[in-house]
């Protein structure tokens, strides 16, 4: 197996996550250590699946099967960002709303979902990272 392969998403991964929250303690103004995960600019699954679909494109080409599977994966990945889990979020929200101050209750997470210029941004800084590995592993 290609070494650039296993790496790309890992890399991916690790340039985002610092971006992510760099992006977020700025616009709380204070360390958003407590932001770091689901949401928030830019997506961190919209990037790692683009720099996968972004590195086969550029290394096997866009007729490729893999490029297809990749493509796919990415749809499946953005729909998911994007509908599935604000619905999630907001389910946390009406949940937290109804518990209330009960001691029992462990506070939901209501941040979980992405918008479309949080997915754009993922979709970008995939682009990027995949053909940043894509120069630097070049065959």
């Amino acid at each position: 197996m290609d070494l650039a392969y296993l790496l790309t998403p890992l890399i991916t991964w690790i340039t985002v996550g610092p971006i992510k929250f760099l992006i977020n303690s700025i616009r709380a103004r204070r360390w958003a250590f407590n932001l770091v995960g689901n949401g928030g600019f830019p997506s961190n699954h919209s990037a790692v699946v683009s720099s996968m679909a972004t590195l086969i494109a550029l290394r096997e080409g866009i007729g490729h099967p893999a490029f297809g599977v990749a493509v796919t994966l990415c749809f499946i990945v953005i729909i998911d960002a994007n509908s599935l889990r604000q619905h999630v979020g907001r389910q946390a929200a009406a949940i937290n709303r109804l518990a209330g101050d009960a001691a029992e209750h462990k506070w939901l997470r209501e941040r979980m979902g992405h918008t479309v210029v949080e997915i754009i941004g993922g979709l970008c800084t995939g682009v990027l990272v995949g053909y940043g590995i894509f120069t630097v592993f070049a065959r």
